[in-house]
């Protein structure tokens, strides 16, 4: 496996917790770390170089485009089949724009997805636009599976509350947002909304709304800012990432999701196993789990203060009823997709 998250070879992380379950599915499992800088690449390469010569792989996978490069390199070096996996909505118009370094992630894709030995996706909205992208013909010859990452469903449902939100932000009816704090998650327009609620909200100071952000990266601190030039000072708190999100799912009065583009969608996931109200622009597994009364469009600032107001008149429809993988089903899902990269290699 060729990774960007040092977290996977921290065994009391999530991460390195899920790469332990897979070393016992699979019986064995090398992971090369790569990220940073180009020298911090060049000898990834060479160190991936020594692991396949030392203990040749039957299957090699990988999840950035810069790991990809890297897995179809040894693919042809060592013969060996490679799996490529995509994590996010690698073809959504609003990636392209974010940055110049994904407008070449997306020509890397379109590069290397022809030439992966199978492919593994996280949701049937990356399926679908790789079909787009690539033309019907091409894809039809890719094997494409689609395979989220496991969501321990049943952990969250039995997970007893340790923070009650209604105690701690007494009188307010709590929109939940939990994510790590980038661009792409468009919190900007979750800003702007409030504005609006705050400059139109008639009701008594008790129940005014709160927007709660849990989370941290880049821009946290814009977001404050931008919060504090709002004069949303009252109506908007930031909490750090926290071990205890199943609470905060379970007493929140609604969980919203603004991003610009997901590949999946984990938090909508763990937030529907609880039958919370979610409103979510239309990205990632959304279509799946959400009626359309609770989907705005991306960038719809609009649409995203009437799902607000519809959730205030309590006109929300819960998510759709949906079957979660046991852990067991997803290991075994797991090592079959693997093997079946193997046999057609």
């Amino acid at each position: 496996m060729i990774s960007g998250d040092p977290g996977v070879l921290n065994p009391n992380s999530d991460a390195g917790k899920r790469m332990e379950e897979y070393r016992q599915t699979l019986g064995t499992l090398d992971i090369l770390v790569c990220r940073g800088n180009i020298f911090s690449f060049i000898t990834g390469f060479f160190r991936g170089v020594k692991i396949i010569r030392k203990n040749k792989p039957e299957v090699i996978t990988a999840q950035d485009m810069e790991h990809s490069l890297f897995a179809w390199i040894f693919s042809r070096l060592f013969k060996v089949p490679w799996q490529m996996q995509i994590h996010t909505d690698i073809f959504s118009p609003y990636f392209w724009q974010e940055s110049f370094k994904n407008k070449i992630r997306v020509v890397l894709a379109k590069f290397l997805l022809p030439r992966a030995s199978c492919i593994r996706v996280m949701s049937e909205r990356i399926k679908e636009s790789i079909t787009w992208r690539l033309g019907r013909q091409v894809a039809a010859e890719l094997f494409v599976t689609v395979l989220p990452i496991f969501v321990d469903t049943e952990k969250i449902k039995n997970t007893p509350i340790k923070t009650n939100l209604h105690k701690k932000y007494p009188g307010r009816f709590i929109i939940l947002m939990a994510s790590r704090i980038t661009r792409e998650k468009n919190i900007v327009m979750a800003l702007e909304a409030m504005r609006g609620l705050t400059q139109n909200d008639t009701r008594t100071n008790a129940e005014k709304v709160l927007l709660l952000i849990i989370g941290d990266g880049p821009e946290k601190e814009h977001l404050r800012r931008m919060a504090y030039s709002l004069k949303l000072d009252e109506s908007v708190v930031f909490e750090s990432a926290t071990s205890d999100l199943a609470s905060y799912y379970k007493t929140c009065d609604l969980f919203l999701l603004t991003s610009d583009y997901e590949g999946y969608g984990r938090t909508l996931i763990e937030a529907a196993a609880i039958k919370a109200k979610i409103i979510s622009s239309d990205v990632g597994i959304v279509p799946e789990i959400l009626e359309l009364d609770c989907i705005f469009k991306i960038g719809d600032k609009d649409g995203l203060a009437e799902k607000i107001n519809a959730a205030l008149a309590g006109q929300l429809k819960p998510p759709k009823p949906v079957i979660f993988q046991t852990k067991e089903e997803y290991l075994r899902l797991y090592k079959n997709n693997l093997e079946q990269c193997q046999k057609i290699f």
